[in-house]
């Protein structure tokens, strides 16, 4: 009776013990998998390039440079426009969906200047597509010039970039540890809680026998 006593009062905490590692068990399972996984996709993904190009906005003698930074402005809006990249997917050698969906434009509040970015897994394509949007560009831009009153200059050349933009596995790697360990955290929110009815009922205790009254020392 002692040795089954001693062991009904161990079982608990032994149970409790494993209970508690449940969760974190979950929560290391997912950050492993996650890890995994993202490091996979960074080793397994081709690596991207980008390269860039970039044009100026020069004024000529019947305007001021107000007017350049407002035209460079318009001008980085209408580098990805249909009118352009029709006229570099000859240069580039790409159709035009391939241009559209790699090359980005962004410009400058403070100067008069186009940055035009394309971006392949192959190094030569992504500068020959930057350099053909901004050839692409000049062209239409000076047509107009008269009119305008502002010239668009190349300013440098996109060059063959040598280095990949893209993650490495390293980075994909942690990424995806990070997301694996919040997806097991979630797992942990939303997971059934346990209740009392959960555990064994326990024995009904049973009172023991009463004492007789002492009949005659009453009488």
């Amino acid at each position: 009776m002692t040795d089954n006593h001693a062991r009904h009062h161990r079982q608990p905490g032994r149970l409790a013990r494993v209970g508690g590692l449940r969760p974190w068990s979950l929560l290391a399972a997912g950050a492993l998998a996650g890890g995994l996984l993202g490091g996979a996709y960074g080793t397994l993904r081709a690596p991207i390039y980008t390269a860039t190009s970039y044009v100026v906005a020069v004024p000529t003698e019947k305007s001021d440079p107000a007017s350049a930074l407002g035209f460079a402005q318009a001008y980085g809006r209408a580098a990805t426009q249909l009118a352009v990249l029709g006229e570099a997917q000859v240069w580039a050698g790409v159709p035009v969906p391939t241009l559209r969906r790699s090359v980005r434009t962004a410009t400058s509040p403070d100067a008069p200047m186009v940055a035009v970015s394309a971006t392949s897994p192959r190094p030569h394509l992504a500068a020959d597509m930057a350099n053909a949007v901004t050839r692409a560009l000049t062209r239409h831009a000076n047509a107009t010039k008269a009119s305008t009153h502002v010239e668009l200059l190349q300013f440098s050349r996109a060059v063959v970039p040598t280095d990949p933009t893209s993650a490495s596995p390293a980075v994909t790697g942690l990424v995806g540890l990070s997301a694996g360990g919040l997806l097991g955290g979630l797992a942990l929110l939303v997971r059934p809680r346990r209740t009392g009815d959960d555990h064994p009922a326990r024995p009904a205790s049973v009172p023991g026998p009463t004492p007789a009254a002492d009949v005659h020392g009453q009488l």
